[in-house]
């Protein structure tokens, strides 16, 4: 299924142009490789729509980034109104999204920083996490509603109480940097922390893999394509040790995570 498809299927309010093509089409790979075989999330992220040009990246409230000079492209998906969407947040959108569109619903749950699961098929019933302090309770407070607009509010819901923290937690850790895959995380959930997801990957005849990764900010932002630092190619050649975005420096060794359909059993 293409993402237009998904579009029509499910009315998101995104892309907000028709016209703003595929992530696998705007960008080529590097001189001697080939994109790598995907299916699942994996697709659904070469399938993300990019929006014509270089755009400025603007933040939740239609302001300017303090820094423009960090992305290759930006992607044609809302943030919403509040400054909820960040860097984990992104992620956690998109796998969500993914799970909506492929008819995997009764799956979407995620665990608050307090260890508590927050589950799409609770606030469709109506239910409303109570929080007080570490302590969280679902209690009836709304009618039943299992439309679009009820599902983004449920996401602001989970963007609000979890975050890179639990999100290490709850990751599953890839331990060799060889079997990275499309939709995987660099993932610091420390304080401070950050997080950015590897949107597409080529590999060349040698194994050698390079990928595109993404990832939103602080304040909410834009989902944006990240420049590779002093390079022309946003590629990143994906190989033991430190990665520095224009923003972040991760490790490839110990910060790869990826998300998995069991995030919120024990």
């Amino acid at each position: 299924m293409t993402l237009a498809l998904i579009v029509v299927a499910i009315a998101v309010p995104w892309p907000t142009d028709t016209e703003s093509p595929p992530l696998r089409e705007r960008f080529e790979t590097p001189a001697g490789t080939e994109r790598v075989p995907v299916d699942g999330f994996g697709e659904f992220l070469r399938a993300l729509p990019i929006r014509a040009g270089r755009p400025s990246v603007r933040l939740h409230d239609g302001s300017l980034k303090a820094r423009q000079d960090v992305h290759a492209a930006v992607v044609d998906i809302d943030v919403g109104a509040t400054d909820l969407q960040q860097c984990a947040d992104a992620a956690l959108r998109l796998w969500a999204e993914y799970l909506w569109a492929s008819e995997r619903r009764d799956g979407i749950c995620f665990r608050f920083t307090s260890g508590d699961a927050a589950r799409w098929s609770s606030f469709r019933r109506g239910e409303r996490a109570v929080v007080n302090g570490n302590s969280v309770r679902w209690r009836r407070r709304a009618k039943p509603r299992s439309d679009y607009v009820s599902f983004r509010r449920y996401l602001d819901s989970v963007f609000r109480y979890a975050g890179t923290a639990s999100l290490a937690r709850d990751l599953r850790r890839v331990k060799q940097v060889g079997e990275v895959r499309v939709g995987d995380l660099l993932l610091l959930g420390g304080f401070p922390c950050h997080a950015v997801l590897v949107v597409d990957l080529a590999q060349d005849k040698d194994g050698q893999h390079f990928a595109l990764l993404a990832q939103s900010y602080m304040p909410a932002q834009d989902i944006h394509i990240l420049k590779r630092p002093d390079h022309d190619s946003p590629w990143y050649p994906v190989q033991g040790g430190v990665v520095q975005t224009p923003e972040w420096r991760f490790n490839w060794d110990r910060d790869l995570y990826r998300f998995h359909h069991a995030m919120c059993e024990p």
